[in-house]
């Protein structure tokens, strides 16, 4: 399976925000609109992923306020980023050694989409949910033995 399989099934809604937008405004998009991670666009590149980890963070550093800093201050201005063909269990290794919860899936400077944790998870569950079917239904109909004829 594939990540372009994966964004397939997701859908294509992608929530953006400014670098130089408040953090404050980056956390309550996040929660009005019940999601986990904000991509940081700056003249239409990719520079940076905003996570509930960064906001967690910041709320820390200013003894539960978000504090008056912008999105730059606190995003993740490096993030790890997957193509549409990057295997899914390459991501899953690349999740888990990096403890990255979401990744954005570029075609060259182009952003496709965001993958997060749970997208690998469902998929790799509705694929083994499928191939478990598959095999089920195969046994259910395994053919019987001939009966053997003695001469």
């Amino acid at each position: 399976m594939k990540v372009s399989e994966i964004l397939q099934v997701k859908g294509s809604i992608l929530y953006t925000i400014s670098p130089d937008q408040p953090l404050a405004d980056a956390a309550n998009t996040m929660a009005e609109k019940d999601i986990g991670s904000l991509v940081v666009m700056e003249f239409g590149d990719l520079v940076g992923m905003l996570t509930f980890r960064e906001v967690l963070r910041a709320l820390h550093e200013n003894q539960g306020n978000v504090g008056g800093g912008t999105v730059r201050k606190h995003m993740e201005d490096h993030p790890i980023t997957v193509t549409p063909d990057t295997d899914v269990n390459e991501v899953r290794r690349i999740m888990l050694e990096k403890h990255a919860r979401y990744l954005p899936v570029m075609n060259a400077k182009t952003i496709l989409g965001v993958i997060s944790f749970y997208d690998v998870a469902r998929a790799v569950l509705e694929a083994q949910s499928f191939e478990n079917r598959m095999l089920k239904a195969y046994i259910r109909d395994w053919p019987a033995e001939a009966e053997q004829t003695s001469d």
